[in-house]
């Protein structure tokens, strides 16, 4: 019997690890992988601002939807066949050391992504898989007897020292692209299969806001953002800079809201609840605060974790005086300080790319997929992985999770049905 032949069209974290998983379980099989760029893993290679954030303990994840606001069902199931703990034994077996930071977030103890890339690349050689850089695949042509790959007119280098054959008949096809718009994963899968639109997922927000720009190195511990007119919230570190606003709150409220705020153009109001509590919790601090410093200026006693310069800034957006003491803050003024604390609104003007790393929500509609293998319906012999997936997450490990996770399920399903 012919080898099993299986092309991956994709060369980055979910396409590089389900190439090593269906090699070590199925070594006699052909693997190539088909990278349009000039080198494998560029993305792992700057994740996690170059360290490398790996996974995450999961330890505060209440409910998988709150890390995964698409594909929580796939990943539940993706997660029950290759888990964050099975992530982390995989790579201390390969002899990469790991350290769980406070934050949850998994790295490297070396702190260093190219240990990551450079552990995957050595897995690929001694396993055999077939690389070819530089190597875009523009259709797959599904037929009778397997699938064909249709490239261009330009020869992609391969690294394995193998010719590049575009006649290539293959068996299965596994597609881990990212970052691709829906007109490009349109054209590159048969006919049948379902795409939806993809739209940037993590970014940052930029704010008009003179004021708030001034303060760019500030960081709020706990703050809780809103887009005001809809359910989407987040909660977390705030970071503001002299574009506008970021950090792990903000990156998470633009992946609940991607889609949302695609369509509005990147526009809307941001409500900062600077104390990320209730109103009434708000108006008790203020109350007590006020009768305790009755004769002290209000500028004094900012609230906890609130520096100085912020704490004037939100008393000028509460139409305060810096020079007001306690004493005369009064009802109303209680009741606009009260608000500003909790409801602080300001113009959204767009969106900024986070640092090196791009996440997008969108590719390949889930219900067109088998859920249990990621094999298409609509074309068997076609399996998906990673960020071709309309599956993404927030910050803090999750997002490379799934592609260890899904392409660890597709390299498990393929070897099982060979």
């Amino acid at each position: 019997m012919d080898p099993l032949r299986i092309a991956i069209i994709g060369g980055g974290a979910a396409g590089g690890f389900c190439a090593i998983g269906l090699k070590r379980r199925l070594p006699g099989a052909d693997v190539t992988i088909y990278e349009a760029g000039p080198r494998l893993l560029a993305k792992v290679a700057v994740t996690g601002g170059g360290r490398c954030n790996l996974t995450n303990s999961f330890r505060d994840v209440a409910r998988l939807g709150e890390v995964y606001p698409r594909g929580e069902q796939l990943m539940r199931r993706a997660l029950a066949a290759f888990s964050h703990e099975d992530t982390m034994r995989w790579f201390e077996a390969e002899g990469v050391r790991l350290v769980v930071q406070e934050d949850q977030c998994v790295f490297p103890v070396s702190q260093d992504a190219m240990q990551i890339v450079r552990t995957l690349e050595r897995c690929l050689r001694e396993t055999g898989v077939r690389v070819r850089l530089n190597a875009p695949v523009e259709r797959l042509e599904a037929q009778p007897d397997g699938f064909r790959l249709e490239m261009p007119d330009r020869v992609g280098h391969d690294i394995s020292h193998s010719r590049l054959d575009r006649e290539s008949l293959y068996d299965r096809i596994v597609v881990t692209v990212g970052g691709t718009s829906r007109e490009k994963l349109e054209r590159l899968l048969p006919d049948g299969v379902k795409v939806t639109d993809t739209v940037p997922s993590l970014f940052t927000l930029k704010i008009p806001d003179a004021g708030l720009r001034a303060l760019m190195g500030t960081v709020v511990e706990q703050a809780s953002l809103a887009l005001a007119g809809t359910k989407f919230r987040a909660a977390g570190t705030l970071l503001l800079t002299d574009w506008g606003v970021s950090g792990p709150a903000t990156l998470r409220l633009s992946s609940y809201a991607a889609r949302h705020l695609a369509e509005n153009g990147y526009a809307g109001t941001l409500l900062v609840d600077w104390l990320d509590a209730p109103e009434a919790a708000a108006r008790e601090w203020i109350s007590a605060t006020a009768a305790a410093n009755a004769k002290k200026q209000a500028a004094s006693t900012p609230p906890d974790g609130i520096t100085a310069r912020l704490w004037r800034h939100l008393l000028g957006r509460a139409g305060l005086r810096e020079d007001l003491r306690w004493a005369e803050l009064g009802s109303k003024g209680a009741a606009r300080l009260a608000a500003t604390l909790i409801a602080d609104a300001y113009p959204v003007a767009g969106r900024a790319r986070f640092k090196e790393e791009f996440v997008t929500c969108g590719g390949v509609d889930l219900s067109g997929i088998n859920l249990n293998t990621l094999e298409s319906k609509a074309c068997p012999g076609l399996y998906f992985a990673g960020e071709a997936l309309d599956v993404d997450a927030v910050t803090g490990g999750f997002n490379l999770q799934a592609a260890w996770s899904t392409a660890a399920l597709v390299a498990a399903a393929i070897t099982s049905g060979s």
